[in-house]
């Protein structure tokens, strides 16, 4: 079981090492089919070393950024990145995963919190989009608190579990995240965080310290 005394989480590049352990995440079939539309069968290390490995090289692909969410111990917890990422449209698909059992724990909000801080400030996007599976309510509710608007529904755009599901498309411009971020911030208070390292002197964490970066 988690340690749920520990309260505070990193963002760290990801890298190759963490693969074995998404794996099993991958391996079950239910969470696989709630949170990713392409993909059906469970992954082995090395199909995922083979699909996941451009995610981690910047020269290769330039278009992903993905990050480790780790404990403060260095546990993995769960993984969020941009993907898509498009220099002249300056927007990108977010994606974010927490591991089953560190679910509802506030690791998933503050995650994305920073992510969008990170995909607005340092590397200049305009917007972000995310899509999910009409019954994942929680995907729903996490991307309504950072201030997505729902911009669509496909019909049926998702099958799973033998039946088609809708799936919603739901964005987030940067004046709609400077408009909801100190709301959010206020919300969530400081009883639980995530950073980049270095964040008590770069003011890279959430919710913002006192080092806060600029809205």
């Amino acid at each position: 079981m988690p340690e749920r005394q520990s309260a505070a989480f990193r963002l760290r590049p990801l890298e190759t090492g963490d693969l074995p352990h998404m794996a099993g995440w991958f391996q079950n079939v239910a969470d696989l089919a709630r949170f990713d539309r392409s993909v059906r069968a469970p992954f082995n290390t090395t199909e995922l070393e083979r699909s996941w490995g451009p995610a981690m090289d910047a020269e290769k692909d330039a278009c992903k950024c993905w990050f480790a969410i780790t404990t403060e111990k260095g546990e993995l917890c769960g993984i969020t990145g941009l993907e898509s990422i498009s220099p002249v449209n300056r927007d990108a698909v977010i994606a974010l995963f927490i591991e089953e059992n560190r679910r509802r724990q506030g690791i998933g909000i503050r995650s994305m919190a920073l992510l969008l801080d990170f995909a607005f400030l340092q590397i200049g996007l305009n917007r972000v989009t995310s899509y999910y599976r009409a019954d994942n309510t929680r995907s729903q509710q996490m991307t309504a608190r950072a201030g997505f608007k729902t911009e669509g529904r496909m019909r049926e755009a998702w099958f799973a579990e033998g039946r088609y599901f809708d799936m919603i498309t739901v964005g987030l411009l940067r004046r709609d995240w400077t408009a909801s971020r100190e709301g959010l911030a206020q919300e969530l208070g400081a009883g639980c965080s995530a950073s980049f390292r270095g964040a008590g002197v770069s003011g890279w964490s959430w919710p913002p310290g006192p080092q806060a970066r600029p809205g």
